[in-house]
């Protein structure tokens, strides 16, 4: 049980603070790149010798296919994730509320009209399904890394900050379905309806990664046997 309070604040965290300086700043690249990213890195030193910090379904799907947990603990993990998010943005949500600033987007991700960029389906596939590539495949290498254990979580937040940079004016960056699913649930319209992309394509982004991952590892482990 601890281990799904663990993903449920984390998570909780990571959309509080990374969607909500988004809807405040409306989408600053940088400064929500940052965000998003110091969010990833408190979560990890809070919760990681808990649940190992994954705070998004793509990553313990992930873990799933690597056999670092139990179906078991991937279904729960992903219950306490999504309701993690909702319960993010809630709190978002009361907070803007109170204010002047309006809780239009509450960092909800959109392809076409609604993206900065004007990205079509396919560049948000492309990049969802990418992005999520890149960063679940950072995971799955630094925490096989044994020696790089106290320093995991900021090479993780980096990383997630890079792929904010470029996604941002593209998609919003989802590369979490929880991430996502919350806002989308809350602003509705089109959000709502275009939300599939952002969970079905983190998801496949997380398992070609896994699948790679998997196969270069193999190599590795038989080449040393030689």
């Amino acid at each position: 049980m601890k281990k799904y309070i663990s993903e449920f604040i984390g998570t909780l965290i990571l959309v509080l603070f990374g969607t909500g300086v988004a809807s405040i700043t409306n989408g600053n690249i940088i400064i929500t790149s940052i965000a998003f990213g110091l969010s990833i890195i408190v979560s990890s030193y809070m919760i990681g010798n808990i649940s190992g910090c994954h705070i998004n379904p793509a990553v313990s799907l992930a873990m799933f296919l690597t056999k670092k947990i139990n179906k078991e603990d991937f279904a729960w993990y992903v219950v306490s994730q999504v309701l993690g998010a909702i319960a993010g943005t809630t709190i978002l949500y009361t907070i803007l509320s109170n204010t002047d600033l309006g809780t239009v987007s509450l960092g909800a991700n959109y392809y076409g009209t609604l993206s900065y960029a004007n990205t079509s389906l396919l560049g948000a596939i492309i990049t969802e399904t990418l992005l999520t590539f890149i960063f679940v495949y950072t995971i799955l290498i630094i925490t096989n890394d044994k020696t790089k254990t106290n320093i995991s979580g900021i090479i993780i937040g980096f990383t997630l900050m890079l792929v904010h940079l470029i996604g941002i004016p593209l998609t919003g960056t989802s590369v979490n379905p929880a991430r996502s699913l919350a806002p989308a649930i809350f602003v509705g319209n089109e959000a709502i309806k275009q939300v599939w992309v952002f969970i079905l394509f983190p998801l496949l982004g997380a398992t070609l990664s896994t699948f790679l991952y998997k196969y270069l590892n193999k190599e590795e482990k038989k080449s040393k046997s030689k």
